[in-house]
């Protein structure tokens, strides 16, 4: 992907009340702001319309588009910014009266990902999100994007690199490529994740709302060296890290990208190779942001997306982080997690027990066992130290004595050791 000319948005955000919204329409348009100083746009001013619905044709209706008209001219705004994703005909509507670019949330959301999508499965997945989003828009957006240079939204990044007026033929070619790529990819994580469940390596995989501090968490865990910054989707591609426990458990850790109030539907489906391996997670680590004022809101649209990808009954463990900051209580109630655990992953406060959690589940999974080892079967006493939890061992005159956790596998191998 190539970076486009730096040019600075100057724009007006705009939404719709219709009050049955997951996330109040207020906090809504702080994160809209918040995802448009990522994207490095200027935010100028901000107006909402109170009523049942959008508008089918213009997004507004007609008086307060009027009122948009004059606030544009009185700013000098270079563009607006709805904060649900635009039709192809609300765009050209809206473009006719408003003569000035036209955004919406979903477009500034492909813009970020493109612009911190850094392996080539990142840039596949957000390319295919940008195609599909261009493939539905191409009428709509060609008027207002090609009379202006420059800045968000013009020439998408990736797929968008090429000319504006790329035909559907062309645009379906290149999502079929980018869909076998992607199988491709998912085909490989399957070899992959066989030969990690034949060794028996439980996984770990952590959620969170965007900016909640997966990533600083997963650096502090294993020293992953991960880019952690106070911005929304700094990180994309997913980081995974085996971590020795103290009981001597092993664990692969895993970071995915962070979700977010009205992600996009095409960037779900482009990321479903990455989040599906959700689904093969032995436990899901629920990271909050407990400093957030919105935290509850938050937490629903999380769970609310694992629903979607058929991921919520599995042990979840809510890791309310920041506690290093300013925080509000009580922090809310989780009826959906299995244990929960205030930390800081800047400071690395309360981290032992939410390890030791981590290792209390794990064990959960296992059996425990009391064998009789011969000293002549060195190769399994070896295969015990290297991956179980040991309770206690002894040596005795017919051989070692050893009362342990063991997975399914090694509990198979010991059978005829039981004592």
């Amino acid at each position: 992907m190539h970076e486009t000319d730096k040019i600075t948005e100057k724009v007006i955000l705009i939404a719709v009340d219709n009050e049955e919204g997951a996330v109040k329409v207020e906090d809504s348009l702080i994160e809209l702001k918040e995802l448009a100083q990522t994207a490095g746009v200027e935010v100028l001013s901000e107006l909402v319309q109170k009523r049942d619905g959008v508008h089918r044709a213009h997004y507004f209706g007609k008086g307060k588009l009027e009122e948009l008209a004059d606030l544009i001219i009185e700013l000098n705004a270079t563009g607006i910014i709805a904060d649900d994703e635009l039709t192809n005909s609300q765009i050209k509507n809206m473009e006719k009266i408003l003569d000035t670019k036209i955004m919406d949330r979903t477009l500034l959301i492909l813009d970020i990902f493109a612009r911190n999508a850094s392996t080539a499965e990142g840039k596949a997945q957000v390319e295919l999100a940008q195609l599909k989003y261009n493939l539905g828009h191409l009428a709509g957006i060609g008027a207002n994007l090609s009379r202006i240079g420059g800045g968000v939204g013009t020439r998408t990044r990736g797929a968008g690199e090429k000319k504006l007026e790329i035909d559907k033929r062309r645009i379906r070619e290149k999502i079929t490529e980018l869909n076998r790529e992607l199988e491709d990819i998912q085909s490989h994580r399957k070899v992959t994740r066989e030969k990690r469940e034949r060794k028996g390596i439980p996984v770990v995989s952590m959620v969170g709302y965007t900016n909640a501090g997966k990533s600083t968490l997963m650096n502090c865990l294993t020293s992953a060296d991960v880019l952690a910054e106070n911005k929304l989707f700094a990180t994309l591609d997913t980081v995974s890290r085996k971590l020795l426990l103290k009981g001597g458990s092993e664990a692969l850790f895993s970071d995915t990208v962070g979700f977010i109030n009205k992600l996009p539907h095409n960037l779900i489906k482009a990321f479903d190779a990455t989040l599906s391996e959700l689904k093969f997670a032995d436990i899901i680590v629920h990271v909050v942001d407990s400093s957030s004022e919105i935290r509850e809101e938050q937490m629903g649209v999380v769970y609310k997306t694992l629903e979607s990808l058929g991921c919520k009954d599995k042990p979840i463990i809510t890791v309310f982080n920041k506690i290093d900051k300013e925080i509000t209580y009580p922090l809310p109630v989780d009826r959906y997690s299995v244990e929960t655990v205030s930390i800081s992953a800047l400071t690395g406060q309360n981290i032992d027990e939410f390890l030791d959690i981590i290792e209390k589940i794990i064990n959960s999974f296992k059996k425990k066992v009391k064998v009789l080892i011969p000293y002549s079967e060195g190769a399994l006493i070896n295969h015990i130290h290297s991956g179980c939890e040991i309770l206690n061992e002894e040596h005795t005159g017919e051989g070692t004595v050893i009362e342990l956790f063991a997975d399914d596998k090694t509990f198979n191998k010991l059978e005829k050791h039981f004592i």
